[in-house]
């Protein structure tokens, strides 16, 4: 990839003298659609949070827009465009829907995401803007966790286990609202592990094993067999 968007160089990281991640190399161009698969334990949010800058790595192992980042604050990487979608959702459970919201666009990065263009996405959460955040099912926080990234008009989205413990029928909402989420130019990388639904939304994917990747190539290149070996360490 000549010009990525993201990268990572050779990324280790580490939780105290533990080692999670070896030697991962990653990008992600503009406008693209990247899917991260793997067992658990693999790797996959060391990954994102190693991004994000929630888990220090050595200057030179992630590089943004070809700058490196690596070391830097969270409320730094944010504020260059790069938004995450904790895996939990992480709502603030003192505040309402509405406050939840907000609080992702505090950054007043300029772009099209409004309170009315999240609403007009999940109508759900308009209609229950004023209710704690608590109130709301796994899937609607789920959409307000998707809104709150979102308010912060990023050009890069990490999505970490979107699908994770919900309903089949809430999973095919929010994965109908991803061609809105991504339609407007922003980057995507979705951690999943259900297989099949991360690569059919993804140009391309990785699969992480043991802080390894273990299988890296454009989805319709790969195959079931492929991918089988590599997620299971065969």
């Amino acid at each position: 990839m000549a010009d990525p968007l993201l990268e990572t160089v050779a990324l280790e990281s580490f939780y105290g003298d533990f080692q999670a991640l070896f030697g991962i190399d990653f990008a992600v161009g503009r406008g693209e659609v990247v899917a991260v698969v793997g067992a658990n334990g693999a790797g996959k949010t060391t990954l994102m949070r190693s991004i994000t800058g929630l888990l220090q790595c050595r200057p030179g192992m992630v590089r943004w827009q070809s700058k490196d980042i690596g070391g830097r604050r969270p409320d730094q990487i944010a504020a260059m465009g790069i938004a995450m979608v904790p895996e939990g959702r992480q709502l603030f459970p003192s505040l309402t829907v509405e406050e939840n919201l907000l609080i992702g666009g505090q950054l007043r990065r300029p772009g099209s995401w409004t309170l009315a263009r999240i609403y007009e996405l999940f109508p759900v959460l308009g209609e229950r803007r004023l209710q704690q955040s608590t109130s709301l099912s796994g899937g609607q926080q789920q959409m307000a966790a998707i809104g709150r990234a979102l308010m912060s008009n990023p050009e890069l989205i990490l999505l970490d286990e979107i699908s994770l413990g919900l309903a089949p029928i809430i999973i095919k909402s929010i994965y109908e609202a991803l061609p809105d989420v991504v339609g407007g130019g922003i980057s995507a990388v979705i951690v999943e592990q259900d297989i099949a639904k991360a690569m059919e939304v993804s140009d391309r994917m990785y699969c992480l094993s043991e802080g390894h990747v273990a299988l890296t190539g454009a989805t319709g290149n790969v195959t079931r067999d492929e991918i089988s070996r590599a997620y299971f360490g065969m």
